[in-house]
């Protein structure tokens, strides 16, 4: 029987029970299994140096460097192996790896994930598409209710159909300023595919505006946002040459967010409830200074479209 996304989806939860043995909360899980499951996906998909060659991952920092550790080592090669990820040349790599440490503290738990890992059915995988996969992922953690993940994952059903109400087209530029784990991002730009034969019906110039300027998410949570960079990347969504990806780091409601370039198209569910800890929005730019996030980002988007844009919001 061949084996399915969905079984393989099944398997990495299955690991959980790993990760659970070793204290770790379904809140850090996947960001746990991501830290690894990046190092899997480069090997498997012949992405570990870049089109010209050059290191996207560092000789000496790939999966078959950690693999072919053991016990203690292992552990502690892995630990060392973050920090050095962190500090990567390669813009989107030291972005996915920023601040990453593990909370695996057994060499057992550790040497299990790698081992498993390793023996998924990674060409069924491939066949059916990482980035499904890691979605699926995602998607299974956010219908946890333990891990509380679902605030960053809005169900796709919903972003599909705003997307296709929206229609982005070829050209547009597109913002999510609470990107989450890039879900409209990612919808958005396989609708703009869909349209386009695969991005095949565009000329070169246009294709790589769609691959590298076209779409620009903000996520305030360092390990959302680290969640984010990696699906944008398994749906072949890098961002801008140089960038840590498409998805930025920072906070809408502050003055980075009046520094964003205005946009044709917002597509967004903005955060619930008040403003707490830095109290009100910082943002000068804004007219009517509220607490409440939701109406502060309503008056972002506002702001943030291009004249005849136009935007679809989660309420």
């Amino acid at each position: 029987m061949a084996t399915t996304t969905t079984d393989i989806v099944q398997k990495l939860w299955g690991l959980c029970h790993v990760l659970r043995d070793d204290g770790i909360t379904y809140h850090q899980y996947v960001t746990e299994l991501t830290l690894l499951l990046f190092l899997k996906m480069a090997k498997e998909t012949e992405t570990e140096s870049d089109r010209a060659g050059k290191p996207r991952i560092p000789k000496g920092l790939r999966w078959d460097d950690l693999r072919k550790e053991t016990g203690v080592g292992q552990l502690d090669f892995y630990k060392r192996m973050l920090l050095d990820l962190a500090k990567a040349p390669n813009a989107l790599v030291k972005g996915i790896y920023a601040n990453a440490s593990t909370a695996v503290r057994q060499p057992k738990h550790l040497a299990k994930l790698v081992s498993d890992i390793d023996e998924l059915d990674w060409y069924s995988a491939k066949t059916d598409g990482l980035g499904d996969l890691y979605e699926g992922l995602l998607e299974k953690n956010a219908n946890e209710t333990k891990s509380g993940a679902g605030q960053y994952f809005t169900p796709r059903p919903l972003i599909d159909a705003m997307v296709e109400v929206m229609k982005p087209q070829p050209g547009e530029q597109i913002q999510d300023p609470a990107a989450g784990t890039g879900g409209f991002l990612i919808a958005a730009d396989a609708y703009i595919k869909s349209q386009t034969d695969d991005l095949f019906n565009l000329t070169a110039k246009q294709q790589e505006f769609q691959k590298r300027q076209a779409l620009l998410g903000v996520e305030l949570v360092p390990e959302t946002r680290r969640l984010g960079l990696m699906n944008c990347l398994l749906h072949d969504i890098e961002g801008a040459p140089g960038t840590e990806g498409a998805i930025r780091l920072g906070d809408t409601l502050s003055g980075f967010g009046a520094g964003l370039p205005k946009v044709d198209v917002v597509l967004t569910n903005p955060p619930f409830g008040t403003k707490t800890g830095g109290g009100r929005p910082t943002r000068d730019d804004f007219t009517f200074p509220t607490s409440n996030k939701q109406l502060a980002f309503v008056e972002h988007i506002y702001r943030a479209l291009k004249p005849g844009g136009r935007a679809a919001v989660v309420v």
